[in-house]
């Protein structure tokens, strides 16, 4: 049983009740509950909802389409497949709220929570934790559903950071999806790819080239994979493009820009290091590095 003593708005997003039949929470307490079923079930469950809270709006729709109204803690059973986008949804409210609970599947959770050196560890990890805080609740084995699902699963629960990193969400979100473009690989080695150094010489008023893809941090969803192709670094929001004449710059340049790159990678020691052993002060410490060297993801 959770009990929630709070006497702000709950968010429970989720296609069955069955996390809010093992709830309680206080009498003032608005219940927003966000389904995405017919009008005749939404009924039938009003009717229900009314009997265990005095303050219920049932919201038909898709959650990922919708503006969230406000609220203070969420509570979510959720189909898998938008674990990623909903937790990143969630993160980039404009209003701030105290927790989420997800159930999620284990391995997605386990990604969530992972550090550097974990196997589990990734371009997902990283994001999430720059945002948040993830501890998991409770293993849910799939035997204790009926019939059972093909994979376990975790109830985790995600608490905003109270003061975030002084970090450009965009250049951040771009500067990661470098380094886990291939993951086991050095820094030297991935920062070394022509592909990368074009990329980063499509510099225009400060930037990067704007695209089509406005995916804020961590909702693409390769997030997680454990060897992404060569084609994720063009997946960047800035994508070059090779035969725009106005941003291609001189074979000089590149050679200087690459110097310049792999200079301020030998300075801070990361040339030999990989992605999946860095914590998250040395991601920060090089992107530092590199801005301070001209050298934007942005």
């Amino acid at each position: 049983m959770i009990r929630i003593e709070v006497e702000h708005p709950l968010l429970d997003v989720q296609d069955m009740y069955v996390l809010s039949n093992n709830i309680t929470i206080s009498g003032k307490t608005m219940l927003h509950w966000i389904i995405k079923k017919c009008f005749r079930i939404r009924s039938c469950l009003m009717n229900s909802a009314k009997c265990w809270f005095p303050h219920v709006q049932i919201i038909k729709g898709d959650i990922m389409r919708m503006e969230l109204p406000k609220f203070d803690m969420c509570v979510a059973n959720i189909p898998y497949k938008i674990s990623s986008p909903l937790t990143f949804k969630l993160l980039n409210c404009t209003e701030r709220f105290r927790s989420a609970v997800l159930m999620l599947q284990r391995e997605f959770a386990r990604r969530l929570i992972a550090t550097a050196g974990d196997p589990h560890f990734c371009r997902l990890s990283v994001n999430t934790q720059l945002l948040a805080k993830v501890d998991v609740i409770m293993e849910v084995s799939k035997a204790n559903f009926s019939p059972p699902p093909k994979v376990d699963s975790s109830v985790v629960c995600i608490t905003p950071r109270s003061s975030l990193l002084p970090v450009d969400r965009k250049e951040w979100d771009n500067f990661i999806r470098i380094c886990f473009s291939r993951k086991n690989k050095t820094l030297g080695a991935i920062f070394r790819q022509k592909r990368v150094i074009s990329l980063l010489a499509g510099q225009k008023s400060g930037g990067l080239i704007d695209s089509d893809d406005e995916s804020i941090v961590g909702e693409s969803p390769d997030d997680g994979d454990d060897d992404v192709n060569d084609d994720d670094v063009s997946a960047c929001n800035g994508v070059l493009d090779t035969r725009n004449d106005n941003v291609i710059k001189s074979v000089e340049q590149l050679l200087q820009l690459k110097e310049r790159v792999i200079g301020t990678l030998l300075t801070g020691g990361f040339e030999n290091k990989r992605s999946v052993k860095l914590a998250q002060d040395d991601f920060i410490k090089l992107l530092t590095s590199f801005n301070e060297a001209g050298i934007r993801f942005s």
